[in-house]
Formats: structure tokens, sequence, C-alpha cells
């Protein structure tokens, strides 16, 4: 005989005969295939819904949440915590929306206080190794997720966008495991254009993002308990480029009829409209960043910009300018206006974005420099002032190195930008040739602030812009694709 037992978010059956629970159905879950998955992940089934645990008792491996006791023995259990967690998500680099609005959303600028903790190492020409390592995931080119997920305790996932493949992160087992689409579920490949998703503030259980996908904008659930995802429509037409996020507005490049369009809604979805951008590329799109109550898209033939409320605003560059889209993004003079690098054939200039009325702004410079958002470097110096000023030398013997920032610390306290950089060292080359193929036999690993700490050394490294920083666990991890493991550093002050 079976017995039936309900929780607040459960329903569980108890086998008559040996006395096991197994898992019929959760709040927000979807269908559950209990014998299939969940039997070798109890203590990870366990955690993700707050239910019991044994202790000392053999009677059943896993116990319905709010259980104290074993029905059976009466031995004490290890009863979880069934609370979503409350602690700040991670949604990649440019999903941070506590950040101020005069500083631009959508760059890989975060508010967490990283500096506090990792300034307190031993300072720079001291080397650090990383405190933790994690293995890669299988499809190793993908994006990060890092929430509770309306779950008591917080989860990682990598999506490899390129290929549709979600991934979900067992901290207990230690293992990926590679979640199936629900049947029926359309893919989670997108190509078109660089790759963003946006997490959804209903905090319902399972509830992970709004995801753009070749078969239109989709939200995305998982089923950690299945090993599972399912898929809900926004918008049943092949996205283009990212969506992005204004107030509280969507909007993102859909193709329709042939043509390009830009659709917008309010973030409940309501009020939907299209608008027809027949002159639009179809592709080749930056990750959208708002500012000064816009959204911006940039490609290499021009700037999207489109405010609520009013018609999208397409401007190709100047003759003979090209942009320089993998030096970083844009970044803010101090009258607050948005400046981007590029090349006009002749040397490098920064051209004003978003220019409402005449032409743009240009100002000449004399050399690249890479970075964003105040957080920009010229060769192995920074650059304190305007973005055209002249670099900051505090180390002639940096001139030989190139930096990459990945990261920017935003702290209102500070008086300059930090963050998390790669150093690459004994380089004199272009810019351009540094971020392609080429391998740099040295690279450090480096957080710029208060104290320069030097938190590892990496040997024979090609693309750097394909390291990847998050934060997960109280550490900040990165990630690149030809490594086998991620390297991380631990946060104490966040934990």
């Amino acid at each position: 005989m079976a017995y039936r037992w309900e929780t607040p978010a459960s329903i569980w059956q108890e086998d008559g005969a040996n006395g096991h629970f197994a898992l019929q159905s959760s709040e927000g879950l979807g269908r559950i295939d209990w014998q299939s998955h969940a039997g070798a992940r109890l203590a990870d089934v366990a955690h993700l819904l707050g239910a019991s645990l044994p202790t000392s008792c053999a009677c059943a491996p896993i116990y319905p949440e709010g259980f104290v006791h074993c029905p059976h023995c009466g031995q004490a259990l290890q009863r979880l915590n069934g609370q979503p967690t409350r602690r700040p998500g991670w949604w990649g680099p440019g999903a941070d929306a506590a950040l101020p609005r005069h500083v631009p959303h959508g760059l890989p600028v975060t508010s967490l206080a990283l500096g506090d903790s990792l300034e307190e190492r031993p300072a720079a020409p001291h080397a650090g190794r990383p405190d933790r390592l994690m293995p890669a995931p299988p499809n190793a080119w993908c994006v990060f997720a890092a929430a509770g997920f309306g779950f008591p305790e917080q989860r990682l996932l990598a999506l490899a966008h390129t290929r549709g493949v979600l991934q979900y992160w067992d901290p207990l087992a230690q293992l990926w495991h590679v979640l199936t689409p629900e049947d029926g579920a359309a893919g989670l490949a997108f190509t078109a254009s660089a790759y963003a998703w946006l997490p959804l503030e209903g905090g319902a259980r399972g509830e992970v993002a709004l995801a753009p996908t070749a078969y239109g904008l989709q939200r995305l659930w998982i089923n950690p308990v299945s090993e599972s995802y399912r898929l809900e429509p926004v918008v049943d037409a092949p996205v283009l480029a990212a969506p992005g996020l204004m107030r509280r507005y969507l909007a993102c490049l859909v193709g329709a009829e042939g043509n390009v369009h830009l659709w917008s809604a309010r973030t409940d979805f309501s009020e939907a409209q299209q608008l027809a951008c027949p002159d639009l590329p179809a592709g080749g799109w930056s990750r959208p960043f708002g500012y000064d109550g816009r959204l911006f898209w940039l490609h290499e033939a021009g700037q999207l910009s489109w405010r609520p409320g009013e018609a999208p605003r397409f401007a190709p560059w100047p003759p003979g300018w090209q942009p320089r889209l993998a030096f970083g993004g844009p970044t803010q003079s101090r009258d607050g206006r948005l400046w981007h690098i590029g090349h006009d054939g002749q040397g490098y200039s920064f051209l004003e974005l978003g220019a409402e009325t005449g032409p743009p702004a240009q100002v000449p410079i004399d050399g690249a420099r890479l970075g964003f958002a105040n957080f920009l470097f010229r060769r192995g110096h920074p650059v304190l002032d305007e973005p055209w000023s002249s670099e900051h030398v505090e180390d002639q013997a940096q001139d030989d190195t190139l930096v990459v920032p990945l990261l920017r610390s935003f702290n209102n306290n500070r008086s300059q930008p930090s963050g998390l950089v790669l150093r690459l060292h004994k380089y004199t080359g272009r810019a351009e040739d540094a971020l392609d193929d080429r391998v740099i036999p040295r690279v450090t690993v480096e957080w710029i602030g208060r104290r320069n700490v030097i938190l590892d050394e990496i040997a024979r490294l090609a693309r750097p812009l394909e390291c990847v920083p998050l934060v997960y666990d109280d550490c900040l991890w990165l990630h690149h694709p030809d490594w086998n493991q991620m390297r991380g550093w631990r946060l104490d002050e966040l934990a």
C-alpha cells in the first residue's frame, strides 16, 4: 500500500513495502521523473526542495519537507531550509539592475563589492593562486547564470548558446548535468548576434530568464529534479539581436514577414508592439546597453538607439570610420556623453554615441584604449580623466604590457574605477592582434584597485576576450573554453 503525503509545495508517495518516499509533484517543476533521474542525486534534490535527510537511520534516503523525525524509527533528521534564497544572482557581466542610472547598464560592470575582499590579499608583485577549482562545463563555450531560481539554495547554470545546450552544476556531487528539453520544447540555440539573457523578477520556482533563440523570445524554466527544462514563447519570431531592458520596458530585434522589426513590451509582456525597421542588418549586433533612458545596439555598420514610446533610430558610422567593438564598450566623458573607440584608416578616435542633433563629435587619440565605462587602459597604464586623456604612468616597466579589462566593480565610494583585468606581458604589437588567435606566452590575472593584486598566472593564452568572469558560491570565478578547470577566488565578505 502507498501512502500520500502533502506538504505546502509538494506531494510525496510513501512505499508501504520499504518505507521509501518518492516525489510525485512539486510547485513550479512540472512533470517529475523520479525513478530515472533523482535516485543518484537525492542530496542535491533535498537541498533544492528543502526536504529532510537521514542522519543516522537507514529507513529511507530522503523525507518530505518539514519532517523532523523518521516516522518509522523516530531518529532525528536533518531538516533543510525551505525558504527561497535572497542572495543576489549573477546573470553575466551586464545584467546588474542594482547599478545607479548614471552608469550604463549592460556593460561588464557589477555593483558587488568584490575589491573589499580581493584587496586583502598580498599586493603585487606577489603572485597568488586560485582558492578553488571547478571542472569546466562539457560544452565549454557558454554563458553563466548563478541564482536561486526560486529554490532555497543558489545554483549555477551554463548555457552553450551556440548549440542550445543547458548545463546544471550539482555542487554536492561535483558534476555537470545536461538538462534535456521537455516534450515539444523549442531549441535554445542563438547565433545571430552577441548573446544576452534577462533575469525575470517574478521569483517563481524554476523560472530562469527571458532567453533569445532562433525560434523566438522564450521564458526559460528548469526542473533540476528531472534534469529538464521547458520554454514558454513570448515572441514567435526569430530573434536577431539580444533583448534589453529599459526601466519597465523590454525590446529586441526580431525577424518577421521577411523584414527586421523592433519588438517591445512592458515587463509583464503587455502593450506589445512591433515597428518595422527594413534597413537594419539581420544579425551581428552587440549586446544591448541602456543609458539616459535609451537602449543601444552597436553594429559594424552603425548604432541603433530606442527610447520607450518612440521610433527606433539607426545612425550609420561616419564614412571611413570603423568601430572597434572588441576593445570593450562605450565609456563616458565628464559631461555625461557616451563614446566608442574606432579607427578611420589613419588613427584611432572616440566617436560620440546617441547624438540627438547634428553629426556626432569625434576626438582623435594617440593609440588604442581598451575598456568600458571609465575603466580604460592604454597599453599597461590606466586612463584616469577623459577617455582621450594621456595615460597615468606609475611604472615605466608596464610599457611593454597590454591590459585587457574583463569586469569593472562599481563602488561609489572610490574615486577611481577598480576591476578584474588580464595583463599580457612582453607584448608590444597591435591590440587587434592580441585579441585574436595569437598565443601570449605569459598572462597574469589581476585585480586593479586600492591595491593591485595578482590573482594567478596563465601560460600560453589565446583569445583573451573569451575569458568569462562570474560570481557564484561566494567566489569570483574565471572560465576560458580552453581550460579544463574554472579558477575561483573566495569573497569572504559576500558570505
